[in-house]
């Protein structure tokens, strides 16, 4: 009888172990699972493993990275747009001052106009020195160092059409076909109004001021597709003014408007070369005026600026 106690008494306390244990192994599982899980944080911000050398590395350079802005970043070059319309009306205001005073001066002397051979001389000269009355850096291609090296600032120095005309014809359509043009219609205008500051003329020189503008973008800065923009403005510019022209004189306004037709070939040149130079990236150029956030403009005034020795 006792030993028949004894067996179940052991495996009573055999039983009751066994519960224990197995009931305390759900709850300690489910306790670590809450820890795992936490209901308030995410699950793989509840439990973090240590980094390991690499993934520091990794994630320092990902921080990195993400704090600082790229060095090719392009913003909207406002200096320079503000420069270029500051150059325009410079140009526009010195120019009919010196026309005021020209008409104001030669009645004192019993004339309104200069002798027809002058004016025309006058107008051929500024046809090609308008420039001169600009204070951008708005140099023409150099012809002797284009003969010599074989390029020059706006010639030659980039990717061009196969059909681009030869440096030799560029020289002759201004000296011997546009400024003749454009001097001979002016000396017109001047004669048929008796004087020299008009809208007509004015328009005329409104054109000038587009193209040299246009020169400081294309030739000296180099922006391919704000030269895209520019040559609209100056081949629009050239209308309006053959159109003035013709209001006072229809000979001086088809003389005048015969310009359009190298220019229409100059714009299609423009557009080619816009298209045959992208960036680095191997996109085409912005229509508008850019530079690196953080840099400097390229645009600049010549007048008061120091000469580079």
């Amino acid at each position: 009888m006792k030993l028949f106690a004894a067996l179940q008494l052991t495996l009573v306390v055999s039983v009751t172990h066994a519960f224990n244990v197995n009931s305390a192994l759900p709850m300690r599982n489910s306790i670590s699972r809450n820890r795992n899980h936490s209901p308030l944080l995410p699950p793989s911000a509840a439990v973090q493993k240590p980094f390991t050398r690499d993934a520091r590395r990794s994630r320092s350079i990902a921080l990195k990275a993400a704090s600082t802005t790229p060095a090719s970043d392009q913003v909207l070059d406002t200096e320079a747009i503000t420069k270029y319309g500051i150059a325009l009306v410079a140009q526009l205001s010195l120019i009919s001052g010196f026309f005021y005073a020209l008409d104001a001066a030669l009645p004192l002397v019993g004339m309104t106009t200069l002798p027809y051979p002058v004016t025309w001389i006058m107008c051929y000269a500024f046809s090609l020195k308008s420039r001169t009355f600009n204070p951008l850096n708005n140099k023409r291609p150099d012809r002797k160092k284009a003969m010599e090296e074989g390029k020059s600032d706006g010639f030659k120095d980039r990717n061009q059409p196969s059909w681009t005309p030869p440096g030799v014809v560029f020289p002759i359509m201004w000296l011997l076909i546009i400024a003749p043009l454009r001097a001979t219609s002016s000396t017109i205008i001047i004669n048929a109004l008796d004087g020299y500051l008009s809208i007509p003329l004015m328009s005329l020189m409104l054109h000038l001021a587009c193209g040299d503008v246009w020169n400081t973008i294309n030739n000296t800065e180099k922006r391919y597709g704000t030269a895209v923009l520019g040559i609209g403005t100056v081949y629009l510019s050239a209308l309006f003014a053959a159109w003035q022209y013709y209001q006072v004189d229809s000979l001086a306004g088809k003389l005048l408007g015969a310009t359009a037709i190298w220019l229409t070939i100059a714009g299609t040149l423009i557009f080619e070369i816009w298209r045959l130079n992208p960036d680095e990236n191997g996109e085409k150029a912005t229509i508008l005026p850019t530079k690196v956030a953080g840099e400097e403009s390229l645009t600049t005034f010549a007048w008061g600026a120091k000469k580079e020795e």
